[in-house]
């Protein structure tokens, strides 16, 4: 078997999802890390931490002396045990540590021992990482957004999520985006979603080279911030706006944070702590935005919620959440929308419902 060099071609690696064997320990990977890549550390946290005090303080072989004897046989043979079902998951894989140096040259040489040949990528996460923030960057200034635009409800995300040429933020956030948005799986870090960001571009600008489109977001979905230089781009990106009746919008809502929503719960914690964390979710969310309401249409939405709460626990019917979902988008999401909309730059391409959205976006090709 031809053995494979090193590489250094991060384009390649993330325009083809090539799996990546990350060395780091557990607490670097937490802090971000790439969609494709399984953290199968050489040293765990208080090993690293160990070792690089030893470096500090005596230097690399030091260093490397202390890794041997912390490197038991019987932890030696689960790391490899480990890197081998990897290898043999993934034989057009790499690995990396944080910079490509002392730990992906180790874990090549006790791989190698052991009978794998297996590449790393040079200059590691912290190579990778730069490549990113630079491409993002990059792509910002070069492929031509369209923002799809829309009152709350609208269903703007199932619009991008059917479209061939589209980036689904809120998806990649894992946040839907507003007070109620949040989903029972937790946000990406900031650096994994900027990095997620980035090969998202990337595709979009290698494949098409044509109008990209984006759900149009203000700077921060959930816990996450959209890059600097994205939201300038956003800000003056032509707008196609997605036109919803609001009868329409209200079931879709309903769908989205109700009916949809509620049985994860269930499932997830069972029927008494789950009715009980989403009853938290719902009214707590609806507590976050009390100022702007107003307290007599908080105190109203806060028993309609309540009412619509209980229904749903005894009868599994969500309908009684209609009336507090219409109200919330007629007089406290439109108002707002109204707002941000006024603030834009970018001037409106194309109205219409859902069908004539699609339809017009898949022929689209020049930004105006």
């Amino acid at each position: 078997m031809t053995t494979r060099p090193d590489t250094d071609q991060y384009r390649q690696l993330f325009l083809n999802d090539i799996p990546m064997m990350d060395m780091r320990a557990p607490v670097e990977f937490s802090k971000g890390a790439f969609p494709c890549s399984e953290n199968i550390p050489l040293l765990d946290d208080d090993q690293r931490e160990a070792v690089g005090i030893r470096y500090k303080q005596k230097g690399q072989d030091a260093a490397i002396e202390l890794g041997w004897q912390l490197a038991t046989p019987s932890i030696r043979a689960q790391r490899i045990a480990a890197w081998q079902d990897f290898i043999e998951r993934h034989p057009q894989g790499y690995l990396y540590c944080f910079r490509g140096g002392l730990r992906s040259r180790l874990t090549q040489q006790l791989v190698g021992d052991a009978g794998f040949d297996y590449p790393l990528i040079k200059g590691g996460y912290k190579a990778m990482r730069r490549f990113l923030i630079d491409e993002l960057d990059q792509q910002c200034s070069v492929v031509p957004l369209t923002l799809v635009a829309g009152r709350t409800g609208s269903g703007k995300t199932l619009l991008i999520q059917r479209l061939s040429r589209a980036i689904d933020l809120e998806g990649m956030a894992r946040h839907r985006g507003s007070a109620f948005g949040r989903l029972l799986t937790p946000q990406p870090t900031q650096i994994d979603f900027e990095n997620s960001l980035s090969i998202a571009f990337m595709k979009q600008g290698h494949l098409h080279k044509l109008p990209v489109f984006v759900e149009d977001e203000g700077r921060m979905i959930g816990g996450v911030n959209l890059p600097v230089n994205l939201l300038g781009v956003m800000k003056q990106a032509p707008m196609a706006v997605l036109e919803t009746p609001i009868t329409e919008r209200v079931e879709i809502v309903l769908t989205d944070y109700i009916t949809e929503a509620y049985p994860r719960y269930m499932a997830q914690s069972g029927e008494h702590d789950g009715a009980m964390l989403f009853r938290e979710q719902i009214l707590g969310n609806l507590s976050r935005i009390r100022k702007r309401l107003g307290g007599e249409r908080f105190k109203y939405l806060h028993g309609e919620f309540g009412d619509a709460l209980d229904h749903l626990e005894k009868h599994n019917d969500a309908g009684g959440f209609r009336a507090g979902i219409k109200l919330l988008l007629s007089d406290y999401y439109d108002p707002m929308y109204d707002y941000q909309q006024s603030q834009r730059e970018g001037h409106v391409v194309f109205r219409g419902e859902r069908a004539e959205l699609s339809e017009w976006a898949e022929d689209y090709r020049v930004a105006t």
